[in-house]
């Protein structure tokens, strides 16, 4: 059987050097802000506790005000310390300032650890995934009737009765049974001769209809008559 193998982590590796050094740079401070004994090495452990509070909240919650204000009033602990004994802060003559700030920080970080771990966040519930619908069946068409039987036309009887002949129209009525007035014979007489001496024809019932501007069966009338 074979021996698991041991791995190197790079990151995980790097992650323990810096928290070795942060943790050594909040316990000098402490120590130097008047803080001896086991509250010197008290003061890293609650700095890095109230981190991965904050972080792990933001983790598991999603971002929030709350979480993101701790997140960095820890980091900005850890990393003032880091600055602050890299010898630009005289760590035998530390200022009053420095030493409240160190004094009051585990009230501090009692406060934001209780916060972190008992206040809920109001955050925006992710909407309903949407239900996907059976799809639903066609329908199944009704099964196809039988088409009613034709009924038997009856057959007309044929009629043997030969049929009458078609009514003739009735004649209409003679032209000269227009009656025509005197005065318009004689003066269709004068269109006539005047017609046959300019053409050397007898005129026509359309062109003396023309002439005249009667209608028609006046016009056959008045021809009736020149003849």
């Amino acid at each position: 059987m074979a021996r698991p193998t041991l791995r190197v982590d790079a990151v995980l590796v790097q992650a323990v050097i810096a928290g070795a050094l942060s943790f050594a740079h909040l316990h000098d401070l402490a120590a130097a802000a008047g803080q001896s004994g086991w509250k010197a090495w008290a003061y890293p452990i609650s700095v890095d506790l109230l981190l991965v509070a904050a972080w792990r909240r933001l983790r598991t919650d999603g971002p929030s005000r709350l979480a993101w204000c701790w997140f960095i009033v820890a980091l900005f602990a850890s990393l003032g310390a880091n600055v602050a004994t890299a010898g630009l802060l005289n760590l035998d003559r530390v200022p009053a300032w420095l030493r409240i700030l160190v004094a009051a920080w585990p009230a501090l970080a009692f406060m934001g650890g209780t916060l972190l771990a008992h206040s809920t966040t109001n955050r925006v519930p992710d909407p309903p995934a949407p239900t996907t619908e059976p799809e639903s069946e066609p329908e199944q068409a009704p099964a196809t009737q039988s088409a009613p039987e034709l009924e038997s036309e009856p057959v007309p009887a044929v009629d043997d009765t030969p049929a009458l002949p078609a009514a003739e129209p009735a004649p209409a009525p003679a032209a000269s049974a227009v009656p025509v007035p005197a005065a318009l014979v004689d003066h269709a007489r004068k269109v006539a001769g005047d017609h046959r001496a300019r053409t050397g024809s007898p005129i026509d019932t359309d062109t003396l209809r023309a002439r005249l501007g009667v209608p028609p069966q006046l016009a056959d009338a008045i021809a009736a008559q020149l003849t």
